[in-house]
């Protein structure tokens, strides 16, 4: 087995399947794009969801990733197990609609015990499949696996309410005795119970049903396109592979381990290797997560980082760190993990930063909450299970330490008023993700407040007076984390009309914050959500505020384009029906939706992109104009959907190109959008499409992706040019057909050649010549080809033949002359195929069919002649 570290199993998982044909897909950010449902990005097949579900085109049919994931569900039990984390790396390999069982079974077998590899003993190896899989249990057997290492699960089925699913098997590595106080061995894996000794490796779903409700599911349908997610733990193999006692003695945990030694009064050894732990899992989770652009904050992910924070703070504690340090321990992910992630070494700086600046907020915090529990302990025998999650959720509070203290006092915790209040508190973080800044509609602090608020287009510095403060919607007179802020004027817009909010910063000479999001508040003023990173807003303050000009420039350039792509889809289609359905517009793209009820054809959808670009060529320069509705329809000015107008509209105008009602940024000539393509077309709904581009730089790198892909189609051509590579490609595809003929020729005359010499095995049977033959590996096309050349030379006879090898026996039969009157080939190979545990059938004179069962090929020849009258 080899001692192989962290890097270099992850370089070989990638290597190993890049040779396999998979394309190399860079980890995703932990953060997911585009998708409520989740929090983090927890697995590695969860940023493919794009590619799974048919959204996006993938690269390659094959693809093989790790992906840094982050889970949170049993976040207390982090510290306390072998091997479970908060922040850990998933090796993947992927098939989406390409290979499946036959192929990924014997890579793992491969990858995991090739002395090339892994070189993991297969004696240690065990196999867990559903009962109802047998073809999975076939293919580990075959490759050598023994038996009684084969564990059939009926919990090995993959299955999340309707839609794909199938059965799964996993790997596990038995790490002997010594991990089994009570010697219960394959039990434990029989019984699914909890242990150290068998530690799973990898996992292997074979997506291959459609779960339906009310189905049974054996009566599932198969999936025409059937895939294949995989995923390995790294931490977990690399445990094996370094024989260490558990995943924390790894490479990949021991130099924070050896950096917290030397802060802690006391060495990692029982009975303190849970505070370590938790301190390592928790410090890459942190680092990784923030590199990636989360920051703290009271709500979904910035939440868990907080609670992050202040669990390993407190378990430091137990090892006589008292001061921040957690800080310090960035530069030690960094430098471990910086040669696979190089993004960590210019966030470094930025990370420690941020960590730090928690820890001190948490101290001041946990420093207040003592003070607010003794206070709440006076004169009560019990605390309030809502007092203690206060205390837990605001200031860090673990129960345990608050039982702790109000045992001093002889009060006791109401524990099962805390596990509501803890139950409700998850209920809000779940809802939160589907309904963000609901908060704020609904908040009366929010729907009184009225005073004014002025929007200037103009994104240069601007001076502002804070005119509002508000924490979870409820109105305060000061933020010392995050929350909002209304000033009386401000420069950045508000999402709104399809385009995202602008983000940037805050600040004066005692405090800086990041602005995050904008939104409207119910009258209709800019709320600012803000994440302070030094010092404290209060009601008054001013600031100067700052707009990410480069986001803002780039948001600009897709909104105009948007307004040049509906005035290009009304010249193109020349169809009045069309009208705009909805539009996104963001920093990175613009998607256009819109009423057609026909496919746009390809040469349309070239002249919709010319056409835009030809107007970004004419340098157009824009007219914003706010005017009286009427005055603006008179100008035949487009509106959308059914808004309600004020008396006052803005017009944004390009030339006579372009007119339509729009409160959104854009530029102020054509010119400087730069470039416009076309990314994608389709159909989203019953008459409805959806055009997505980009713009200026973004549209440059989507170009040269696709030169990319060109120039490494050009190099696999060994063309010259990528003009060469259509000549190239028809050269190539007329070749194959070439080939195909004289591979057609050739295996007539292999199939001719084996007929020649088997005109001397002829038997008679029941008075009837009768030949019996099997050639290993021969398809159903080369059996027919030496049974037809067979019987022209035997014109009353039984020919039997038999081809490929293993599970997948093909069979073909021949009845001719005489034995016609008594025989039927389509009942000899309907007979012989059931008997093979296959199935067959055909005419009288001939027939074909596939038997599965190798082991009664010995006995197959008898069988068929008992079946000759």
């Amino acid at each position: 087995m080899k001692k192989l570290t962290g890097n270099e199993i992850r370089n070989m998982w990638l290597d190993f399947f890049k040779n396999k044909g998979h394309h190399v897909e860079k980890g995703a950010s932990l953060i997911p794009y585009n998708d409520p449902t989740l929090l983090w990005i927890n697995s590695g097949v969860a940023a493919l969801k794009k590619y799974m579900d048919g959204s996006e085109v993938p690269p390659s049919r094959r693809i093989t990733n790790v992906q840094k994931s982050i889970r949170t569900n049993d976040m207390d039990n982090v510290g306390y197990t072998s091997r479970h984390h908060t922040f850990f790396e998933m090796l993947g390999n992927f098939s989406i609609g390409d290979y499946f069982r036959n192929e990924v079974i014997p890579w793992a077998f491969e990858i995991l015990t090739s002395e090339k590899y892994f070189a993991m003993p297969v004696d240690k190896l065990y196999f867990t499949y559903n009962p109802s899989d047998k073809a999975t249990h076939d293919l580990w057997k075959k490759q050598g696996v023994a038996e009684d290492h084969l564990i059939p699960l009926e919990g090995n089925y993959w299955e999340i309410g309707e839609g794909p699913c199938g059965p799964n098997t996993e790997v596990f590595f038995d790490r002997g005795e010594k991990y089994d106080d009570e010697h219960l061995g394959i039990k434990l894996l029989q019984e699914e119970i909890e242990n150290d000794r068998y530690i799973e490796i990898w996992g292997i779903v074979f997506s291959q049903y459609n779960a339906q409700a009310g189905v049974d599911r054996k009566d599932y349908k198969e999936l025409p396109s059937k895939n294949i997610d995989t995923g390995a733990g790294l931490e977990r193999i690399a445990s094996v592979l370094q024989e260490t006692p558990s995943n924390f003695e790894t490479d990949l945990f021991m130099p924070i381990i050896e950096k917290v030694e030397k802060l802690a009064n006391v060495k990692y050894e029982e009975p303190y290797l849970t505070p370590y732990r938790v301190i390592a899992d928790h410090i890459r989770a942190l680092t990784f997560a923030l590199s990636d652009g989360e920051t703290f904050s009271n709500e979904g992910r910035g939440y868990v980082l907080r609670r992050l924070v202040r669990r390993a703070m407190r378990f430091a504690k137990k090892i006589g760190i008292e001061k921040p340090f957690l800080y310090s321990l960035v530069e030690v992910v960094v430098d471990k993990y910086s040669d696979f992630y190089p993004e960590l070494i210019k966030n470094k700086n930025r990370v420690s930063e941020a960590i730090r600046n928690e820890e001190e907020k948490f101290i001041k915090t946990l420093s207040s909450g003592e003070a607010l529990l003794r206070d709440m302990l006076a004169n009560e025998k019990q605390l309030t299970g809502k007092d203690a999650f206060k205390l837990y959720d605001t200031y860090g509070f673990p129960l345990d330490l608050t039982k702790e203290i109000c045992a001093e006092h002889n009060v006791t915790v109401d524990e099962v008023g805390f596990n509501k209040e803890m139950e409700e508190q998850k209920q809000r973080a779940r809802n939160a993700r589907s309904a963000e800044n609901s908060m704020h509609r609904q908040s009366k602090d929010l729907l009184d407040f009225t005073k004014e608020s002025e929007f200037t287009y103009d994104d240069s510095l601007l001076k502002a007076k804070v005119i509002g403060l508000f924490k979870d919607g409820v109105i305060v007179d000061q933020l010392v984390d995050e929350g909002e802020v209304i000033f009386d004027k401000t420069s950045f817009y508000a999402e709104s009309g399809g385009e995202v909010a602008d983000t940037g910063r805050i600040y004066n000479k005692e405090c800086d914050a990041l602005v995050t999001y904008v939104g409207k508040a119910p009258n209709k003023q800019h709320i600012h959500s803000v994440s302070i990173n030094k010092g404290v807003i209060s009601v008054g303050d001013e600031f100067v505020l700052e707009v990410d000009h480069n986001k803002r420039m780039l948001i600009t350039r897709n909104h105009s384009a948007t307004h040049l792509l509906q005035a290009a889809l009304d010249k193109v289609l020349n169809d009045d029906s069309i009208k705009q359905m909805g539009s996104f517009v963001s920093d990175e793209y613009l998607r256009f939706d819109f009423t057609y009820t026909k496919k746009i054809e390809e040469n349309q959808l070239k002249e919709i992109e010319r056409y835009v670009n030809e107007l970004i060529a004419l340098a157009i320069p824009s007219d914003i104009r706010v005017l009286d509705i009427n005055e603006a329809n008179k100008l035949g000015a487009k509106s959308f959907f059914s808004e309600k107008y004020g008396e006052k509209v803005r017009v944004v105008s390009f030339g006579d190109v372009s007119s339509e009602f729009c409160a959104g940024c854009h530029v102020s000539n054509t010119k400087d959008i730069g470039l416009f393509v076309i990314e994608s077309e389709q159909s989203i709904a019953s008459g409805v499409r959806r055009i997505q581009g980009r713009t200026s730089i973004n549209a440059y790198k989507f170009l040269k992706d696709k030169e990319a892909i060109l120039l490494k189609t050009r190099d696999e051509l060994k063309a010259k040019s990528i003009s060469e590579i259509s000549d190239k490609l028809s050269a190539l595809l007329n070749e194959a057909t070439n080939v195909k003929k004289q591979n057609e020729t050739l295996l007539t005359k292999l199939a001719n050649t084996i007929a020649d010499n088997l005109q001397t095995k002829f038997e008679v049977v029941n008075n009837i010549s009768f030949l019996y033959h099997y050639e290993e590996d021969a398809s159903v096309t080369t059996l027919n080809q030496i049974g037809d050349s067979l019987k022209v030379k035997n014109p009353s006879s039984i020919i039997y033949l038999v081809g490929g090898k293993d599970g997948d026996l093909p069979l073909a039969c021949f009845v001719n002359g005489d034995a016609l009157n008594n025989n039927k080939a389509g009942d000899i190979i309907k007979q012989s195929a059931s008997y093979l545990l296959g199935s067959g059938g055909g005419r009288p004179n001939m027939a074909n069919g596939r038997g599965k069962d190798k082991s009664k090929l010995s006995s197959l020849k008898e069988f068929v002649k008992g079946i000759i009258k």
